[in-house]
């Protein structure tokens, strides 16, 4: 049988499966035994009787009633012989009618199983195999990872040492591959030395140790690694990461760059040579009440207006377009309009909150950073914190439970312009976030979402805006595989770049209809060192140019679908 060479292999790895055989033997040394002494007595009582049987018949007997089918055409007459029945169909049910099919379950149909499935997850990827991407945890990070290389047809693996986990994601149509990522012999099968990034996200000291095991094999390679600890930058570069990541701290400072309160100067999102991409909130501003066209800022300032963020909505940057308090304008243009931008409208606050503090809730990692960012900045905060352990300045701190409405008024909550909340558990976030509107209406309320799928309820609960962890991570790292000097807007909307599709090459932007089929926004064309901000949609496209785009994470996955 097919089967027999998996099991056979299966049994002989391993001291505990040589021992599970050794009781299997014994089990049936055990049976043989028991039935040829039942045979043997079968004989001795049926002579006592006075009837005479053949030694197959004996054996025939004890079987029948072993496996309690009790055909009944050999029965004993006397009393001692109908105990001894009863002895052997008890034993034969215990012995036949469940150790039998435990053993044979155990040690032949699960070894089946589990040598079938090992079969079904490589172990090894193909000689040819290049430019993937080496991942070794699956985490929000990296699921948010995958959904972007899907998009982009870049192939990837995913490293699992448990089957049973194995099993799992194999089903839900992951990319994996069976091995320990502290074994340099699970990298060599994987082709680390043509691989196009090794994506570590796993503790600090597991991703120490994966630096170590792929330059074993590899110099070249990048390796990509996430740390949950300042104090092991250093130490993961030491190990050969290429790039080291500190996601709470980015994060922490992105949640701080959206934050209404000292001043309001343009937050850099990319560069692309000589054009920087960058955000800044419109809340208290004069623009505030004003259309795109009424703002003049093209005319003004210089910088031209790519999009429009509205409460966690991407809005086309129309001339009718509003701009109200909590909306977020886009905008591209050189450094000097974008320090332009800084001077007219980077010193504005919001005069009744003039020197009232933010709120920060939470005080871990990513609450520490938004602290050092306001530090930065000059912004007054407060940070409410449960554990009094992590108060580590109590000028700054309020010690107690953010659902508290006494903790909150001790943090000022009827003045404070914003409320950032960065706990790391969402269901906490998404019922602080409609309690805080409740309390306060006009309050800005940014907030950290965890996963993904959370950031629409987040949104309704009532935050202005929702950056998230597993998102910001993804995006990080893809742009670092795409050699792209670009991050995450916020969440729900991404600047991109992807070279011209040979389907648009020649022709114009309103002939290649990118918008309505996809939703992105072509912002700028790149031709060699030359950027065009706002091209004319009526110009052709030449063909060796690259196209810059803005758009939700939905529209990019139009655009790939479209066109590459």
């Amino acid at each position: 049988m097919k089967f027999l060479p998996s099991v056979l292999g299966y049994f002989l790895k391993g001291e505990s499966t040589r021992q599970n055989i050794r009781m299997l033997l014994r089990f049936f040394l055990v049976l043989f035994v028991m039935i040829a002494a039942y045979s043997v007595i079968f004989h001795l009582l049926m002579a006592a009787e006075g009837q005479k049987h053949s030694w197959i018949t004996g054996l025939y007997w004890t079987m029948v009633v072993m496996s309690t089918l009790g055909f009944g055409d050999i029965t004993f007459q006397s009393d001692l012989g109908r105990l001894f029945s009863i002895l052997v169909l008890l034993s034969g049910f215990i012995s036949l009618l469940i150790l039998l099919p435990f053993a044979f379950i155990k040690f032949f149909f699960a070894p089946w199983i589990e040598a079938e499935t090992r079969k079904r997850y490589a172990q090894e990827l193909p000689p040819e195999t290049r430019d993937h991407v080496i991942i070794t945890a699956y985490d929000p990070v990296t699921m948010s990872l995958i959904e972007k290389l899907d998009i982009y047809k870049r192939e990837y693996v995913v490293l699992v040492g448990e089957y049973e986990r194995s099993k799992e994601l194999y089903d839900a149509g992951v990319r994996i591959a069976v091995g320990h990522i502290d074994d340099p012999e699970t990298y060599r099968k994987m082709r680390v030395e043509q691989a196009a990034m090794v994506v570590a996200t796993n503790r600090d000291e597991m991703n120490t140790n994966i630096a170590f095991t792929v330059r074993e094999i590899t110099e070249t390679v990048p390796v990509v690694a996430t740390s949950d600890s300042p104090h092991s930058v250093n130490i993961l570069y030491l190990a050969g990461c290429t790039r080291v990541l500190e996601l709470t701290d980015i994060l922490g400072r992105s949640l701080a760059g959206w934050t209404i309160g000292g001043d309001f100067r343009a937050n850099v999102l990319g560069r692309f040579y000589n054009l920087i991409i960058a955000e800044a909130p419109a809340i208290s501003t004069p623009l505030v009440g004003k259309t795109l066209a009424q703002s003049r800022l093209r005319e003004e300032i210089g910088v031209t207006v790519i999009a429009v963020w509205e409460r966690g909505r991407f809005v086309a940057p129309t001339p009718e377009a509003a701009i109200n308090r909590s909306t977020a304008l886009v905008f591209a243009g050189t450094e000097e309009q974008i320090a332009r931008y800084d001077e007219v409208y980077g010193f504005y606050q919001l005069t009744r909150h003039a020197g009232d503090p933010v709120i920060v809730i939470g005080g871990g990692r990513v609450g520490k950073a938004i602290a050092q960012r306001f530090k930065e900045r000059e912004v007054d905060y407060l940070i409410v914190e449960k554990n009094p352990r992590r108060a580590e300045d109590d000028a700054f701190y309020i010690t107690g439970d953010a659902a508290d409405i006494g903790t909150l008024k001790r943090a000022w909550i009827e003045k404070a312009p914003a409320a950032l909340i960065t706990t790391h558990d969402d269901a906490t976030n998404i019922y602080l976030a409609k309690y805080l509107r409740s309390l306060r209406p006009d309050m800005q309320i940014i907030c950290r979402a965890n996963t993904d799928r959370n950031i629409s309820t987040l949104h309704r609960a009532g935050a202005d805006f929702v950056m998230s962890y597993a998102s910001l991570g993804a995006n990080a790292i893809f742009n670092y595989l795409r050699k792209e000097d670009m991050f995450m807007l916020a969440e729900g909307l991404n600047i991109f770049t992807v070279p011209l599709p040979p389907a648009l090459a020649g022709k114009t932007l309103a002939q290649s209809r990118i918008r309505p089929e996809t939703g992105c926004s072509v912002i700028g064309i790149r031709r060699g060192d030359n950027v065009v901000i706002n091209p004319d949609p009526f110009l052709p496209v030449e063909a060796d140019s690259e196209l810059i785009l803005i758009g939700a994470p939905e529209a990019e996955l139009s655009f790939s679908r479209a066109y590459l």
